[in-house]
């Protein structure tokens, strides 16, 4: 408790005030949040997946026109079980990515404003918190991306594959990256990976200042609480300035991690878009994956802020 009273005190060493400020809360509410999501709408995240690794000219999987084509396909030749490969890896990438995530953005928020939850941090404090927090977690979760990754572009015709590069599960699949490729090949993509950290402290700078903003104008503090509806609306709208902004990440990621394709590295992808696809490859699956993650971080958001929002509101 001492620590907790003492933040300001000159003699009391800086690492206490950051311990003192952790909240198992936020770490609970982000792996409901992201768990719940991803079970109801993993589908739409497997799609938008081979989208973007779908470069149009190679013969790697099938091809797909439209999301609906893309539905019907897979159900079509996989089942609807298809739709759900890679769930697990992802459920709990998902799961824990949020988890962390939350847990060390409120954690570096709340050190930053000395636990004082009603003191503004302003547009570069909330893109420092959002961006520390993102690199942690990247570096935690990176493996289960890589996993989720290659399970989804599983496809019927793969037979022709090595053994090597056929995974008949989550731990199948590590055990299998780590001899074949060892420790790297579970942090392929990592380096796009780190530029998508800057979705993440795009996202939470507006949603942050957007709800700022909003209680400021209402003449309310702005830890105040808001209607489900109000934080919905925040959260889609932070997630698609910052998905406009940032998405071609996304497909260099994904495409560094697909089995079915050799790139010497991120440049390497990065150019081989450019020459093959122009500007448009860049944004492949950005509809299936707009589909997904606005769902997605309106109900992770809501069921974040209500977990997070319970024991302040408690007299």
């Amino acid at each position: 408790m001492s620590a907790m009273k003492t933040t300001g005190s000159p003699g009391t060493p800086r690492i206490l005030p950051v311990l003192s400020h952790f909240k198992y809360e936020h770490f609970v509410a982000g792996i409901s949040g992201g768990v719940v999501s991803t079970l109801m709408l993993h589908p739409l995240d497997l799609i938008k997946t081979r989208f973007a690794v779908s470069d149009g000219h190679s013969r790697t999987g099938p091809q797909y026109k439209s999301l609906k084509s893309a539905v019907m396909q897979i159900v079509k030749t996989e089942g609807v079980r298809g739709l759900y490969r890679g769930v697990t890896p992802n459920v709990l990438g998902s799961g824990g990515a949020w988890g962390c995530y939350f847990f060390f953005y409120n954690t570096i928020k709340t050190w930053i404003q000395g636990g004082n939850s009603r003191k503004p941090l302003g547009p570069s404090m909330h893109m420092f918190a959002a961006a520390d927090a993102g690199i942690l977690t990247l570096v935690m979760t990176n493996p289960l991306w890589v996993v989720k990754t290659r399970l989804c572009l599983q496809y019927m015709d793969d037979k022709h594959l090595p053994e090597t590069l056929r995974y008949n599960g989550m731990l199948d699949a590590i055990r299998k990256i780590y001899r074949t490729e060892g420790f790297r090949g579970l942090y392929r993509g990592f380096v796009p990976g780190m530029f998508g950290v800057s979705h993440g402290a795009i996202q939470f700078m507006v949603y942050e200042e957007m709800k700022n903003w909003y209680n400021e104008y209402l003449n309310s503090p702005i830890d105040t609480k808001l209607s489900t509806l109000e934080y919905i609306f925040f959260a889609a709208v932070s997630k698609l300035i910052a998905a406009a902004s940032t998405y071609p990440y996304q497909v260099v990621r994904a495409r560094l991690q697909d089995h079915h394709h050799n790139y010497k590295g991120s440049v390497h992808c990065i150019e081989s878009i450019w020459r093959s696809e122009g500007l448009r490859g860049f944004y492949k699956g950005l509809t299936p994956y707009l589909l997904h993650v606005t769902p997605n971080i309106c109900l992770i958001i809501v069921i974040y802020e209500t977990f997070s929002n319970v024991p302040t509101n408690s007299h």
